[in-house]
């Protein structure tokens, strides 16, 4: 019995020592992937900076490692290479994808939700502010008659020797 509960970790560690030895994360950019000319390369890198990784959906291509988030740096780079435009390489990219794929969508029709749900929000956040504050009942010694607020401050001050006990 003892001999096969040992055979069978044996056989559980063999199986999982190649996902233990395999490297943890991907390298965003690898040694062949950057373009010979610096300055295409630094259009490229800003390019990166725009564009949403469509896995991480919160980080820039630039600095993500998802697979798709590589795929679409050798796209921009190919077409940084080929001699394209910014707004044609972007026009590309959105075509494909969407506007979801830009950091900062433009402001149009399909958009404006996305725009506009954050004021709104904060509208109703400091509406609900207004109500609750108006619900709330005043000072507590707004609804007591002026005999009651005179003995309240006999009974409130310290200094007062005349109390009643």
């Amino acid at each position: 019995m003892k001999a096969r509960v040992f055979l069978l970790l044996v056989a559980l560690i063999g199986l999982g020592a190649p996902i233990l030895l395999a490297p943890t994360g991907a390298i965003a950019i690898g040694a062949n992937e950057a373009l010979k000319d610096p300055a295409q390369e630094a259009r490229a890198r800003a390019l990166f900076k725009q564009l949403r990784c469509l896995v991480c959906q919160n980080q820039s291509i630039d600095d993500s490692d998802a697979g798709l988030a590589r795929d679409l740096r050798i796209i921009v780079r190919e077409r940084v290479h080929a001699g394209q435009s910014d707004g044609e390489i972007i026009s590309f990219l959105t075509a494909r994808y969407g506007d979801f794929v830009l950091l900062k969508p433009p402001v149009k029709a399909s958009t404006l939700a996305l725009w506009l749900t954050p004021f709104v929000l904060l509208l109703v956040g400091a509406g609900g502010i207004v109500m609750v504050l108006r619900r709330r009942p005043r000072a507590p010694d707004a609804a007591l008659s002026a005999e009651e607020k005179a003995k309240l401050a006999t009974l409130l001050d310290p200094d007062r020797t005349d109390r009643p006990q």
